[in-house]
């Protein structure tokens, strides 16, 4: 059964935020300031006196259990180390609570598969905190890059390099690269089919200081990560390429620069470079990690997960991972499944083809599938292990339940719900107004159309609004349904109208003698026995 969105409250949701180093401190302050600052919860004796002196109305704890068992706190903010982060985000997402966890979610691509689940079967929010992806001035490069003002992008380069705190739970990738990786995943809307990386254990045996990562995207596109904390320089660079242009965003100044070149790619032999004036290009303001904060509290309302969701940094750590088995091979390029193989290698992620479209806010249960082009809207909910095929819409408010497979071109408009198994042709349509003009407004119209379990709709048929489909009704190719089909009923025609009864494996039962008041139909199939007055 999907899971459905809780009423978002008119009060603002309070959190705890665990951890209170130097960047859960950060989350401490932004969230006082936004006025939701629950909780502050801290192992460390001289840490705790520290927060309780400067915010002495907020509760300090000393134990996760004590923050969960508070009633008052509805969402965890996890700023502690690394390795803390997968059992720390279970224990508060099965209390209930909503769950924000610093980068990387986990410290593998299982967990953090196990968590990203867990989250969405138990209905919690759970989000990654990838904070550039809250930058202004990396929004601003985004937008650009989708508007088409560089074309089509070739290379990206990023660089997070800094004289920085030396790590020894997890080394320089995992501890740097996932702002940079995400980011990457954001910019090409696809993950890479290959990962190479080299890493220098300069420091530590086994901790990698300094990394180089090598990433290939479809159609020969590339880029390449370099994160280091053992550099003289503090650089935050990040480069992309495209066939009209160039963009480049550096973040080592206080607010960070947003540059654009013009730069044209002309065909010839060999093609030539047209070089352009630099362009200085303006952002909004705004502190990325209050943003951040911000998106967490709004997702906690509304029930709506923010741009670094639990299932994106689920990739992330897929990357991750990769580049770590790549360092362990010397450097030996490391191939991602495809998209195929990965469905089939991990049943409880769900699966969304980079030309599909899943709006924020919408509920994709494990093990879906979302194929080219599919559009689901905001607050839809599908259902664990469906299919959409291409071009499927699915619109707001629309329910699928769990294993039902929408082939391609089906449309199902708000106010449909389909309970499980239920089985919709190509190119059916669910209509939701009765009487619609492109004139008149007729939102508040819309009719509940139910569709009972295990019913098949069949290819090109057309469902009215306001009409209920009964478990394991079959409609025929082409029909055109106006009134309500009962259970285990096969109608065809325009409009379409019952000719005889089918099983629950889908046979058509043997027709009924009209001479009897009631008799059992037996299957020819799978000879079960149904009783028909």
């Amino acid at each position: 059964m999907a899971l459905r969105c809780k009423p978002a409250s008119d009060s603002k949701p309070l959190v705890a935020v665990v951890g209170c180093g130097s960047w859960g401190r950060h989350h401490v302050r932004n969230y006082h300031e936004l006025g939701a600052l629950g909780a502050i919860c801290d192992s460390q004796p001289g840490r705790r006196r520290e927060m309780a002196s400067l915010y002495p109305s907020v509760p300090i704890h000393s134990s996760l259990d004590s923050v969960l068992a508070s009633p008052a706190v509805a969402g965890v903010v996890l700023a502690t180390p690394a390795v803390t982060h997968a059992s720390l985000a279970r224990a508060a997402l099965l209390a209930g609570k909503d769950v924000l966890s610093e980068k990387p979610l986990a410290l593998s691509a299982v967990e953090g598969h196990e968590l990203a689940t867990l989250a969405t079967t138990t209905g919690r929010i759970l989000m990654v905190g990838h904070v550039l992806e809250y930058h202004p001035g990396l929004l601003a490069l985004l937008d650009h890059v989708r508007k088409g003002t560089i074309g089509e992008i070739l290379s990206v380069t990023s660089s997070r390099l800094n004289l920085g705190k030396v790590r020894s739970e997890e080394d320089a990738l995992w501890s740097l690269a996932p702002h940079d990786i995400a980011l990457l995943l954001r910019l090409l809307a696809s993950p890479p089919n290959q990962v190479s990386a080299a890493g220098g254990e300069f420091l530590q045996p086994g901790i990698a200081d300094s990394v180089w990562l090598g990433l290939s995207f479809p159609h020969g596109r590339r880029a390449q990560v370099h994160v280091s904390w053992l550099h003289p320089f503090k650089e935050h660079r990040l480069v992309v390429v495209g066939r009209r242009g160039m963009l480049a965003f550096e973040d080592g100044r206080p607010k960070g620069r947003l540059t654009l070149w013009r730069h044209e790619i002309r065909p010839g032999h060999p093609p030539a470079l047209a070089a352009a004036a630099p362009e200085s290009l303006p952002f909004g303001d705004g502190e990325p990690l209050k943003l951040q904060c911000e998106s967490f509290l709004n997702a906690i309302a509304t029930r709506a997960p923010g741009a670094a969701d639990a299932w994106s940094g689920v990739r992330v750590l897929e990357v991750l991972e990769a580049g770590r088995r790549s360092i362990e091979r010397g450097g030996i390029p490391v191939a991602l499944p495809t998209t195929e193989e990965a469905v089939m290698d991990n049943a409880t992620a769900p699966f969304v083809h980079p030309t599909a479209t899943v709006d924020a806010g919408a509920r994709i249960g494990p093990g879906t599938r979302i194929w080219h082009s599919a559009h689901v809207m905001a607050t839809a909910q599908i259902g664990r292990d469906c299919v959409l095929g291409q071009n499927t819409f699915v619109g707001a408010k629309v329910s699928v339940g769990d294993r039902s497979k929408l082939q391609n071109n089906v449309s199902l408009f708000e106010g449909v719900e389909l309970a499980e198994e239920v089985f919709c042709g190509p190119s059916a349509v669910f209509t939701n107004v009765t009487q619609p003009r492109a004139h008149v407004e007729r939102k508040d119209a819309f009719e509940k159309t139910r569709v009972g379990r295990g019913a098949t709709i069949g290819a090109n048929s057309t469902i009215l609004c306001g009409t209920t489909i009964g478990p394991y009704a079959m409609v025929g190719a082409g029909a055109v349904v106006t009134h309500d089909v009962p259970a285990h009923a096969l109608v065809l025609g325009v409009p379409a109208r019952a000719v005889g009864w089918v099983c629950r494996c889908g046979e058509r039962l043997p027709a009924r003698d009209t001479t009897e008041e009631t008799q059992h139909l037996i299957c020819p199939r799978c000879d079960a026995s149904y009783t028909l007055p």
